[in-house]
């Protein structure tokens, strides 16, 4: 299929209706932003949170209907067509305390690897929920349906805010140190077969997804608003993935039931070019994969890749899944 079929639909962004939907007291935001066209929303709102001269707190978000330079990990670009994505980046300060989060326990330091990984669970929802699409994680920080990718996620430390810490008045104090992060999602909703980035990339219109399926002002406020309740809670949790949250079930697992790679045999791609074979068992309270290979030996994965590995034929040759 080139092209774009004549049937398919991108409605634009409704700034207005997705600010009052995300904003509180609707919604779970302190700030919304929504832009036509940007270079990437991680790197635009990493340099705005960093500006002594802005004002943005904990739980801030900013939208964009186009994003001409995107980054995944590694590098990696990603580029779509205008109105072809849900592209939205959010500002997080778990050291941040406020009347919308709660004083909880000091944030964890390994919170902090969760944070993609939390993105990744209200992703997976919406897309569940709003889209009617089987869609899973992909460790690290990939959402699949059907064994082909639909969305990236991405995130990235920011200094800790020096000038833009929120006044008082606002009904927010601070009381822990510590660095903010930026977490990027782009997820492919209405691209045809020939708009994608490569052949394992598939979009929710490709999923077979109708209606407020394919529509990202109906995604958005599902997938933001999950995201900000989700972190509310991991933040009272104090950052630890092994704690209950409000509804019971700890982020652990709550990763762990939407995790399609475990149970999987799998190829780790780790930094300088080491690879590792095995099968992923489970998550670290870290984050990590751990990944028990053909000797029995554990491993835990923190960084890198993973390709999901499958048996071809009976001489037991593995191949991509």
């Amino acid at each position: 299929m080139n092209g774009v079929p004549p049937s398919v639909n991108r409605p634009g962004l409704e700034a207005a209706a997705l600010k009052a939907a995300l904003l509180r007291p609707l919604g779970g935001f302190a700030r919304v932003e929504v832009v036509e066209s940007t270079g990437s929303t991680n790197t635009d709102l990493a340099a705005h949170a960093a500006s002594p001269d802005a004002h943005w707190p904990d739980l801030s978000v900013l939208v964009a209907n186009a994003q001409e330079d995107g980054k995944g990990r590694l590098g990696r670009s990603w580029v779509v067509p205008a109105g072809a994505a849900m592209i939205s980046s959010v500002f997080l300060w778990p050291g941040e305390r406020s009347a919308a989060t709660g004083s909880a326990a000091p944030f964890a330091a390994t919170g902090y690897a969760w944070l993609s990984i939390l993105a990744g669970v209200a992703l997976c929802r919406a897309v569940r929920t709003v889209a009617g699409v089987p869609a899973e994680l992909k460790w690290p920080n990939d959402v699949v349906a059907n064994g082909r990718k639909l969305a990236g996620i991405l995130a990235q430390v920011v200094p800790a805010p020096t000038g833009n810490a929120p006044a008082a008045s606002a009904g927010f104090t601070t009381t822990q140190a510590g660095p903010g992060v930026v977490v990027g999602a782009g997820l492919n909703v209405s691209l045809a077969e020939g708009e994608l980035p490569t052949e394992r990339a598939t979009s929710l219109l490709l999923e077979g997804a109708v209606g407020d399926g394919l529509d990202r002002n109906a995604l958005l406020p599902a997938y933001l608003n999950g995201f900000a309740a989700l972190y509310r809670d991991f933040v009272a949790a104090g950052g630890d993935a092994r704690v209950p949250l409000a509804g019971g079930a700890s982020l652990l697992d709550l990763a762990g039931g939407l995790m399609g790679t475990l149970g999987r045999e799998v190829r780790a791609e780790l930094p300088g070019g080491t690879m590792l074979l095995g099968t992923a068992t489970g998550l670290a309270a870290d984050g990590g994969l751990l990944l028990r290979d053909a000797q029995g030996t554990m491993h835990t994965v923190s960084a890198g890749d993973v390709v999901h590995l499958r048996r071809t034929g009976p001489d037991g040759a593995v191949g991509y899944a």
